[in-house]
């Protein structure tokens, strides 16, 4: 253990440019392109701006976050049932839903050097960007428009859906029927979602293609307040229960002039990101405007019946909707840390074990020894049964350590010649280097006790 500890010390620095212990945007790009969790999309063509890939463990980490959220809202609860809607809806949806007809952003475009701007982005009349005049604001709607069918004609008309709510709304009726549910319930979703944004930006967090995972919770009118209140506190504390620090978190109420014109009330869950605080989710009180609208638009009653009350009422929504994009940079972002460890620095990501890309990895000390290799590709082998875990051989142990760390790797296990004979492997924690020594057939039992704690 004391010459694995040395050669942890004489590891070669992971700490990207800029000062020590800030996290800026620079630094999450730069790692994020390095190890593997997110690329620029179509990048061997000179990318398209603000779209992005996820990596081999950018896909991990976003997988998790969403599971995460998964089995809080819907594995967790008996009044929630999950869905997956099609992107693609009849057009009257968006009708009715009001995108076609309110759906837009005011836009402006410089003159001279051509850029486009959200007019309400900009604080003066000249262009940000070249001092440029600007034209007069208009509007611009924000749908991507498609067409079905082999002809491009007016009756073709579709959109990729800006929002996953519609497919919860228009199958209220078959969800609550399927599954025999009675109000308060809710419908949750994760899927995609298409706006035409005028300037996305900031990394992932404003982007053309998203994914939301989004709940529409049906309550009686006039419990709506209170279910409001829960869901502003159910969804805050899911933040902190998977790790990211209460300072960086605030709720932000909506003002009169902001709210939708369906909306009684809405709080944003906003995260101090560098660029400032930005919303990270949104939960509205939506009241009874969508069940109505899709009620007259299609001709069907969408009311609930209310068997103790003996009256057909429109329940009213609340709607926790998160971005999955932007809770997965979030949650890498207050992940990031920097320390310095026997004088050299290392950065590493603190991730709660529940979301990070890699549980475990397993690293023989002697990789040009049979022996040691066998019994470490046989723990590997019965770890991966159950979690995500990595196999490395391919550097000293300070520079796999050090990746493991850079990463968010929770546990490293080392085979050395002396587990040959004594059968024990040596654990490190990611976040404080602290090393155990256990027998390998507990390592299954010690790795649960820590990775599925709550």
């Amino acid at each position: 253990m004391a010459e694995e500890l040395k050669r942890e010390q004489e590891a070669e620095p992971t700490t990207t440019p800029g000062a020590p212990g800030e996290v800026t945007m620079e630094k999450i790009v730069s790692l994020c392109k390095r190890r593997g969790l997110i690329f620029p999309s179509s990048e061997i063509y000179g990318g398209l701006g603000s779209t992005w890939d996820y990596g081999p463990l950018g896909v991990e980490l976003k997988n998790n976050v969403k599971a995460a959220w998964w089995q809080t809202v819907v594995y967790g609860r008996d009044d929630m049932e999950g869905l997956d809607a099609a992107i693609l809806m009849h057009p009257r949806v968006w009708e009715a839903s009001g995108h076609v007809e309110c759906f837009n952003d005011p836009m402006v475009d410089c003159k001279e050097c051509k850029k486009r701007f959200r007019a309400d982005d900009i604080a003066g009349q000249k262009c940000p960007e070249c001092g440029g005049e600007l034209t007069e604001a208009r509007q611009f709607n924000l749908m991507f428009r498609t067409h079905a069918g082999p002809v491009e004609e007016s009756a073709s008309v579709v959109y990729l859906r800006p929002e996953t709510a519609q497919g919860i709304f228009v199958n209220f009726d078959n969800v609550r029927q399927s599954m025999r549910q009675k109000l308060p319930f809710g419908i949750a979703q994760i899927g995609k979602a298409f706006r035409n944004e005028i300037t996305p930006g900031n990394f992932t967090f404003r982007t053309r293609e998203f994914e939301q995972m989004e709940i529409e919770f049906f309550v009686k009118p006039g419990e709506d307040e209170k279910w409001f209140d829960y869901w502003v506190e159910e969804r805050l504390g899911w933040y902190h229960r998977y790790g990211i620090r209460p300072e960086r978190l605030r709720l932000r109420p909506h003002g009169p002039q902001e709210l939708a014109h369906y909306a009684r009330a809405c709080v944003d869950v906003e995260y101090l990101f560098p660029m400032g605080w930005s919303e990270l989710e949104g939960i509205a009180n939506r009241t009874d405007y969508d069940l109505r609208r899709h009620s007259e638009f299609a001709k069907k009653d969408l009311s609930y019946f209310d068997e103790e009350e003996k009256r057909r009422y429109f329940p009213y929504v609340i709607e926790p909707s998160a971005g999955a994009d932007r809770a997965t940079l979030a949650f890498l972002m207050d992940a990031y840390r920097e320390d310095v460890i026997a004088g050299r620095p290392r950065a590493y990501l603190a991730f709660h074990p529940a979301l990070a890309p890699v549980k475990v990895a397993i690293l023989p000390l002697l990789r040009n020894r049979p022996e040691v290799v066998a019994m470490a590709r046989n723990i590997h082998a019965g770890l991966r049964k159950r979690w995500k875990t990595i196999y490395n051989d391919t550097a000293g142990i300070g520079r796999l350590y050090r990746r493991q760390d850079e990463i968010g790797t929770p546990f490293c296990i080392t085979v050395d010649v002396q587990s040959l004979d004594d059968g024990q492997v040596t654990v490190r924690w990611r976040d404080t280097t602290a090393q155990d020594r256990i027998a390998a057939d507990h390592i299954p039992m010690y790795l649960a006790e820590r990775l599925e704690a709550e």
